[in-house]
């Protein structure tokens, strides 16, 4: 029997001056259901998050037509309401959790008062009742240590536990309806994991509904009931996941399924490994001091990069994995000399480069190039993308006009682009063509060797399908090497000939793609595995192995001293694993390290390591 609908939206029409955003949009949501809302960007997904708060008018929208009813006591027809009327709704019976909880964060008020706000508004409690009702709401998400958490800034928490606050002061008041925009796409595998579990609980004790919007399959298939596609603002097709992922009607619907990627699905063969390597890293190290307390004395070094090594052939991908804050974005900047190196050597095409100076090091810059996550704030916006792309070619060969406008029609052909691309900016592009304008960008020095930071991670399925095409289809042609670094592991599979898992700021296994991933053989590397929301509902409560607790090792430490370093040790050909010293700090449970495993529930190294910072 089905259940009575709590949210309505019927014949919704969403407009962006003379631009249709969403058009006859209707669904419901039952008390108790999740429903997922799902679809690449530009689909309408979060233009119909923002106009169920009607928040859609503070980004220059307007609702243009049909209904949204909130039923209950009272039933509210929302799209008629003042905004002083909705501000008894927002956070009280609806709430919503933002993609980015930094930007969603007061950086000036304290986590405690930003909760406490909430309560104050809609509970009438006074500032003490607050703050303990706040200290419960902590408690409620597994927010360690709440009391100090309330006295805290959001630039103090990790990505994990920023969101965790969110969700609590979203649930503060126990909604009836909670709106998820995308709040896990930037969070590694692990913690993921584990804030879709907080959800799930949360959703069982309070009762109630869920609208999750995401591009990400697997975690569709994880957590919700129903979906709802959405193709350029229209619904393509709405129903049980089960049906959906078993027996998808649209023809769009069957390209997201095609275009999201599977762990399992096979991996580019190992490449005969040369005498001569691209990159080749001995024994790296990053330390960043850390200023302490006037009167605390003595000084500490973070141990962000412990003694790392590894190599890229030409014309091979290297994937390195890894949750948040263990180290691959330092990495990433230090073998390009974009972070000092604290010790160790990086040899780039030959050339050892730690040693060099700003002088010495400017013409072996072509060598290597840069792919940023965020392809917007890393593209001038006052440039015309055929200077913005041809700019490296330009400060290292010093090209006329002319020479400029060819390399730019080779280059955006060569990633896929129109010619008459040239002479327009970078906001007037999609996230995906600006991601190609980056890698066009970075080809036109002809680099030996690309570091990809990310460059994926933001962007919806098909969109990154293509993009990870185009890298694989570029390596063929011009034999370029790719550094890939991304805590998306179905990716990294499909893309590396080898993978590196790094954690707590030291590689702890490498080696052919298939054998890490397939036959994984450190415990932390079972973890991450382990974490991987699997694109099937069948599968969702499948059980996951009982995995013993990882403890991290302190990275924090007077200057001076170095965190444990461990032997790699060759378990198969290729295949090296970290050999930890069972009296050292790093230990995993109680269980010999063959028979060790990890559980879902453990810290990321990221919290690992604010929470060293914190007792600073």
């Amino acid at each position: 029997m089905p259940r009575s609908p709590l949210l309505s939206v019927d014949d919704l029409r969403l407009n962006f001056g003379s631009h249709e955003a969403v058009k006859g949009l209707s669904f419901d949501i039952a008390k108790g259901e999740t429903v997922a809302l799902v679809g690449e960007s530009g689909s309408g997904k979060s233009a119909t998050a923002l106009a169920l708060l009607r928040l859609i008018e503070r980004e220059g929208g307007a609702i243009t037509g049909g209904t949204i009813t909130l039923h209950g006591t009272p039933a509210l027809e929302l799209s008629t309401l003042t905004d002083r009327q909705m501000q008894q709704v927002r956070g009280n019976r609806v709430s919503m959790i933002f993609q980015e909880p930094m930007t969603a964060l007061n950086p000036v008020m304290t986590l405690g008062e930003q909760v406490a706000e909430v309560l104050r508004l809609h509970r009438r409690l006074d500032a003490t009742e607050a703050r303990a009702a706040a200290r419960e709401a902590f408690e409620r998400v597994k927010i360690p240590e709440p009391e100090r958490r309330l006295n805290q800034f959001p630039h103090e928490l990790s990505g994990g536990l920023r969101q965790r606050v969110m969700i609590a002061m979203a649930l503060a008041c126990r909604p009836d309806l909670l709106i998820a925009d995308e709040p896990t796409t930037a969070l590694d595998v692990t913690t993921q994991a584990e804030i879709l579990a907080l959800i799930r609980q949360l959703q069982d004790e309070i009762g109630m509904a869920v609208l999750f919007i995401t591009h990400d399959m697997g975690v569709v298939a994880n957590i919700a009931d129903r979906v709802v596609v959405l193709k350029q603002g229209e619904k393509a097709e709405e129903g049980p996941v089960e049906d959906v992922f078993a027996r998808p009607r649209a023809a769009y619907t069957r390209q997201l399924m095609a275009a999201t990627p599977k762990l399992g699905s096979g991996a580019p063969k190992p490449l005969r490994r040369p005498a001569n390597p691209v990159l080749a890293v001995e024994n790296l190290a990053v330390r960043f001091p850390v200023q302490r307390g006037l009167f605390s004395g003595g000084h500490l070094d973070y141990h962000a990069v412990n003694g790392v090594s590894l190599s890229v052939a030409p014309g091979e991908t290297l994937g390195l994995v890894g949750e948040s804050g263990c180290g691959k974005s330092t990495l990433a900047r230090a073998v390009l000399r974009l972070v000092e190196p604290s010790e160790g050597r990086v040899h780039l095409n030959g050339h050892e480069i730690t040693r060099l100076d700003a002088v010495e090091m400017r013409p072996l810059r072509q060598n290597a190039q840069m792919v940023f996550q965020d392809p917007f704030a890393s593209l001038n916006p006052r440039m015309t993308v055929r200077d913005l792309i041809t700019e490296p070619a330009h400060i290292h060969h010093r090209m006329s006009r002319r020479d400029r406008c060819a390399l730019a029609d080779e280059l955006l052909t060569k990633v896929g682009l129109e010619s008459d691309a040239a002479d327009r900016y970078p906001h007037q592009f999609s996230g995906g063509q600006r991601q190609r304008l980056c890698i066009a960008r970075a080809l036109s020095a002809r680099p030996a060797l690309i570091v990809a930071d990310e460059a994926v991670s933001a962007l919806d399925v098909s969109v990154a399908r293509q993009v990870t095409d185009l890298m694989a289809r570029l390596q063929a042609e011009d034999g370029v090497s790719f550094l890939f670094i991304s805590h998306d592991i179905a990716v990294v599979e499909r893309v590396s000939h080898r993978v590196a898992v790094m954690w707590a700021g030291q590689i702890v296994e490498t080696g052919p793609t298939e054998a890490v991933l397939h036959n994984p053989q450190h415990p932390y590397t079972r973890r991450l595995l382990s974490a991987v929301p699997l694109p099937d509902p069948s599968r969702r409560n499948e059980s996951r192995p009982n995995l013993a607790t990882l403890t991290a090792p302190k990275l924090l430490l007077p200057t001076g001293h170095t965190p444990v370093r461990a032997d790699m040790v060759e378990v198969a050909n290729g295949h090296f694993v970290a050999d930890h010293d069972p009296a050292s700090a790093l230990l995993f449970g109680k269980s010999p390290l063959s028979q060790a495993e990890i559980s879902h529930g453990g810290a990321t190294p990221e919290a690992m390591r604010r929470d060293q910072f914190d007792r600073v």
